[in-house]
């Protein structure tokens, strides 16, 4: 039985020797040439192909796109110019970025391509993997063609969600303060901020935010031109332990953080450093009237998306009546999402006051009765050495070297640290 395909290479200047080709490719079959990527979606959603078959330069062709294809459980093949085969920073690169699975030059025989859309098919989805180097990467082409040895054991750089229930329980200064005490204990580390609703990391930290790290990045995942290098070039160096990749500048511009772009981002920044800490949006919750369009835009995306590909959440909450209920139900919310993900509860604002003389054992008493958490890291409310930090766009590590809070924070970097090996808490 042939292989029905989807056949878009409108304007390419081999179109005419590939449609040939297609044509006489044995136990394939070409059920509609498309000239753009709309119409290879419309197409696929029709269900009449198990494959797409398209030229590098096609019009509009992003991540996203080929994100939706694979939901769709369709192969996607790309076909380049022979002369670009092979070479350093060109087209086969920008496609793999993409997810194409299968790169082939414009030349291909006919029994080649069949046997490549048929492999593509049987293979499903592709499964991509990450480098770690272990260090911030050189910026400039001639220190990356001689790079220095890594500082840190070879493998893949963890990634961290700092993520809480609405109410501001303090997402941004624990993500903040967490990845400038990692930094002091020179651990090369990257914060992001992926706050669809109200990203503050920037603020925080004393910078302006008119260009977002983050929506850059996205833009260079869905081209394809998204590496390392690149990523490195978005972010903005605070210190040389700590990279800042800084988010939105308007909530009205979460339509531009795709989660296939986003997941582009964190498997990068995999291999920009061993840590990655991400300022994660309160809202998970998904639009089950638009769940069937894989192409809609959906505002929790990127917060959902990040959190399943976390190595690690930290679920912050406060300590109050309403916010220990809220933190509750965050930490269930959170094991219903992603059930396999590790989580780190952090109760930030601890005083007496509304939870009694014994704040600390109320909290903790609520966590292991209604929420099965037996351990929870516990931040003191220090509102001095939280205006000082503020008010110089600093962490507290800066400013407020000696206060309960920052030795808090601490505490809690030695317990995320430990989670990479050979490197000393």
């Amino acid at each position: 039985m042939s292989i029905p395909v989807l056949l878009a290479v409108t304007g390419a200047p081999w179109e005419a020797e590939v449609v040939r080709r297609t044509e006489g490719a044995p136990g394939i079959r070409v059920v509609r040439r498309c000239v753009d990527i709309a119409d290879v979606m419309a197409a696929a959603a029709s269900g009449q192909a198990r494959a797409v078959l398209l030229a590098d330069a096609l019009p509009r062709l992003s991540a996203d796109a080929v994100a939706a294809l694979h939901s769709r459980g369709i192969a996607v093949l790309a076909l380049v110019d022979p002369s670009d085969t092979g070479a350093p920073f060109g087209a086969e690169d920008r496609l793999a970025r993409m997810g194409i699975e299968r790169i082939l030059p414009a030349d291909v025989s006919p029994t080649d391509l069949a046997r490549a859309v048929s492999d593509a098919v049987d293979s499903g989805p592709p499964i991509t993997a990450s480098h770690f180097a272990g260090a911030f990467v050189p910026l400039t082409p001639e220190a990356a063609a001689n790079p220095p040895p890594p500082a840190f054991p070879q493998g893949t750089g963890r990634l961290v969600a700092v993520w809480g229930p609405t109410g501001a329980p303090g997402r941004t200064t624990v993500a903040v303060n967490l990845a400038a005490e990692l930094a002091q204990k020179r651990i090369p580390t990257l914060l992001a901020d992926v706050d669809v609703y109200g990203g503050t990391v920037a603020q925080m930290l004393g910078m302006l935010d008119e260009t977002s790290g983050l929506a850059a990045a996205a833009r260079s995942a869905s081209n394809g031109s998204l590496d390392v290098l690149t990523l490195a070039r978005h972010a903005r160096e605070l210190n040389p332990n700590l990279l800042v990749l800084t988010g939105l500048s308007r909530a009205d511009r979460w339509t531009e953080l795709r989660p296939a772009g986003v997941e582009a981002i964190w498997s990068t920044a995999r291999s920009l450093a061993p840590l990655t800490v991400v300022d994660a949006g309160f809202c998970i919750e998904t639009d089950e009237e638009i769940s069937f369009d894989s192409l809609a835009p959906r505002r929790n995306g990127a917060t959902v998306t990040t959190l399943e590909e976390a190595d690690e959440v930290i679920v912050v909450g406060t300590a109050d009546p309403v916010g220990l209920t809220r933190l509750i139900r965050a930490v269930h919310e959170v094991r219903s999402v992603v059930p396999s993900v590790t989580t780190r509860v952090v109760v930030n604002r601890l005083r007496s006051g509304s939870l009694g003389s014994s704040p600390a054992d109320a909290a903790l008493d609520a966590l292991r009765q209604y929420a099965g958490v037996d351990h929870a890291v516990l931040l003191p409310y220090d509102l001095s050495a939280l205006d000082t930090a503020v008010a110089h766009g600093r962490a507290l590590s800066e400013v407020a070297k000696s206060s309960k809070l920052r030795k808090a924070f601490q505490q809690l970097a030695n317990g995320v640290a430990a989670t990479l090996h050979s490197v000393p808490v």
